[in-house]
């Protein structure tokens, strides 16, 4: 266990690799003046965990567990997806390697419009979901909450702003829009993530001593 001198207790690891998500959750933390770090800048090297559970809540613990144990400080980790109904509720926790383990959001979307082709437009109801977990290891206190944003499948991306299946997913009650036509701040405020740090929140400045 490493634990780095002059973080302060305003420091939280995210336990990711993905820039996008890291850029939502600085966005949506920037007014709580809480310092981010990746678990790279901690360790200097980057840190692999396996996400190998069934459910985003036990992959977001499993993930703050193993990232907290190795750097010794407060972190929080989130495990995140789009379940589509017509498809079972895939690709669920699979939805980062849908189309493979290497797999680009490119990718994945292509896979996820190839199984869909033969379904009809009205039965392409989806949502994405949000599993959210902030261990501390100090106390070995261990918090999860979960956030979900509902929409539906289009057939062709739309969109720039987003990333992984922004661009195919026509968020409800938007105006017609996609997760990837939506203004950072308008994402933030009705997205999955969005709400699983606005739960999430709470719980956080409470542990790192607002």
């Amino acid at each position: 266990m490493i634990v780095t001198p002059g973080i302060s207790t305003r420091t939280l690891i995210v336990a990711t690799t993905n820039l996008g998500k890291l850029a939502e959750i600085r966005a949506m933390l920037d007014r709580h003046s809480v310092t981010l770090l990746r678990p790279i800048d901690v360790l200097g090297h980057s840190l692999d965990v396996v996400e190998d559970a069934d459910t985003f809540e036990a992959n977001a613990e499993l993930k703050a567990r193993a990232v907290a144990a190795a750097t010794g400080h407060l972190t929080l980790a989130d495990d995140s997806g789009l379940e589509v109904d017509a498809l079972g509720g895939l690709p669920g926790v699979r939805s980062a390697r849908f189309a493979g383990e290497q797999a680009s959001d490119a990718d994945n979307n292509a896979e996820l419009l190839r199984r869909l082709k033969d379904v009809d437009c009205v039965a392409l109801t989806a949502r994405f979901r949000c599993a959210m977990a902030l261990f501390d290891p100090t106390g070995g206190a261990c918090e999860v909450v979960n956030g979900s944003c509902e929409g539906t499948i289009i057939r062709e991306p739309r969109g720039h702003n987003g990333f992984g299946y922004d661009p195919l997913f026509l968020v409800a009650g938007q105006g017609n829009r996609t997760l990837a036509e939506l203004p950072s701040a308008e994402k933030n405020a009705i997205s999955h993530r969005g709400k699983a740090i606005s739960a999430m929140l709470p719980r956080l400045l409470a542990m790192i001593g607002r």
